[in-house]
């Protein structure tokens, strides 16, 4: 709905698709949208087990983590919600905290749903002064919800920390040199009552469009 809302049209692509599929339609897409979900598996990071890792997909891996690759190298506009901005960082070659609550000394709840409505705002962010996405944004503190128990640890070679939570986890990530390259650890398609979040859409579909 985010995208419909900024002018946009999505396509779904099912997580099935080989390597092979997937570059048949890649020429097609204007941009990619990484969107929320189940964890990465570990084995993509050498990340630390935890039996709280849950909902792993390998096919969702196999066809997301390349395909950001080729998105990057390739200039192709992308942004990353939640799940989306890990498998940004994870394949640029970074590294999660598998279990934040266990693994990150921090008073903040990340993971609030579903206890509380996924539009609760649980914490504020502050966006990096200069930054590419802070000129999307016109705001230096965003009010952002929060659903996700893993997060950045180790930042991908290339990637650029745009926006922290008060606690210093990374909320948002950029790649420079690219036209737009961009992924957030809230999920804004669920805050579009805010003129931030529109501003985001906007701009992905914009880019996508050019």
């Amino acid at each position: 709905n985010a995208i419909l809302q900024a002018g946009g049209v999505p396509l779904l692509l099912p997580n099935q698709l080989g390597r092979d599929e997937w570059m048949q339609v890649y020429p097609h897409l204007g941009g990619i949208l990484l969107t929320g979900g189940g964890d990465i598996d570990i084995k993509h990071f050498a990340g630390a087990h935890h039996p709280k890792i849950d909902e792993v997909d390998e096919a969702r891996d196999s066809l997301e983590l390349p395909m950001l690759r080729f998105a990057a190298e390739d200039k192709k506009p992308f942004l990353g919600i939640c799940r989306g901005c890990q498998v940004v960082n994870v394949a640029l070659g970074g590294t999660l905290y598998t279990h934040i609550p266990d693994q990150v000394q921090t008073d903040i709840r990340h993971d609030c749903y579903p206890e509380l409505p996924r539009t609760h705002l649980a914490h504020p962010v502050r966006v990096e002064e200069g930054s590419q996405i802070a000129q999307i944004f016109g705001e230096p503190i965003l009010q952002v919800n929060s659903l996700h128990h893993q997060g950045i640890k180790d930042l991908a070679p290339g990637l650029k920390p745009v926006a922290y939570a008060p606690d210093g986890l990374v909320e948002a990530v950029e790649l420079p040199e690219h036209p737009f390259g961009f992924a957030v650890q809230w999920h804004p398609e669920w805050l579009t009552d805010q003129q931030s979040t529109r501003k985001l859409f906007k701009a992905f579909v914009e880019a996508a469009g050019a």
